[in-house]
């Protein structure tokens, strides 16, 4: 790592596309700081990277303003905590899982944004990543909360752009479509054989494609920003329409 390495910041980088997006930003010549709820595995990950890792709950006001102090300078943020649970009609809405959704998807993409936006405009440089859905921009029943949700995120990021504009700051988002990871296996409360038949038939994306799309964004020259990046399976034409064999 160059003593000249930029600092980026991955929330939720305890699994999937975070642990992922951990290693591609490294391998980027990065130097990486993986923050999530789950320390023991940041660390582990951190100490296989060369980078830090923080505890970080995105939900906890106080959890969030001490990643603050713990990350005085960084140039990079991806946002990427968040998740789904449960896939009920809004007739049998869950209102706690609603609430949890909103909190993490929303709320926390705010929360560390406005936390660490002072830091990112000294950095001469900053970025504001958004690891968005295709949820963000389609519906599908039984995934009102997690698509109201994503929705949202999808809004504040737009809107950061515009509220950014002619600072140093780039706002971009990343919006996946099916992604192998531990999403399912969350959104059904650790049923391995729902979140299976999620991915039964088809070739999903894997963790990698998507921090691949991120490292992209972010190793763009400065004048550049990537708005908005859709990646789906090729399998995959929307939300609702997938090719199973």
């Amino acid at each position: 790592m160059s003593e000249t390495s930029r600092i980026a910041l991955v929330t939720g980088a305890s699994s999937g596309i975070g642990e992922a997006t951990v290693r591609a930003l490294a391998a980027a010549d990065f130097e990486v700081v993986a923050a999530a709820r789950r320390l023991e595995r940041c660390e582990a990950l951190a100490q296989e990277v060369g980078g830090r890792a923080l505890r970080l709950d995105v939900a906890d006001p106080d959890s969030v303003a001490e990643l603050a102090e713990s990350v005085p300078e960084v140039s990079v943020v991806v946002n990427n905590a968040g998740g789904a649970l449960g896939l009920e009609p809004v007739a049998e809405a869950d209102e706690e899982n609603w609430r949890q959704m909103f909190e993490t998807n929303v709320m926390g993409v705010m929360r560390v944004t406005k936390a660490l936006l002072p830091a990112l405009e000294r950095s001469g440089d900053g970025h504001i990543v958004v690891t968005g859905s295709v949820a963000g921009v389609e519906v599908y029943p039984g995934g009102a909360g997690y698509t109201a949700a994503k929705h949202a995120a999808n809004a504040v990021t737009r809107t950061l752009r515009l509220e950014l504009l002619g600072k140093p700051i780039r706002v971009s988002e990343v919006a996946p479509g099916m992604v192998e990871t531990e999403f399912s296996l969350t959104r059904f409360e650790g049923d391995e054989e729902k979140a299976a038949k999620v991915y039964e038939g088809t070739n999903p994306l894997s963790a990698e494609d998507v921090a691949d799309a991120v490292a992209y964004v972010v190793t763009r020259p400065p004048h550049v920003n990537v708005d908005y990046v859709s990646i789906k399976p090729t399998d995959q034409a929307t939300a609702r329409d997938v090719h199973r064999r």
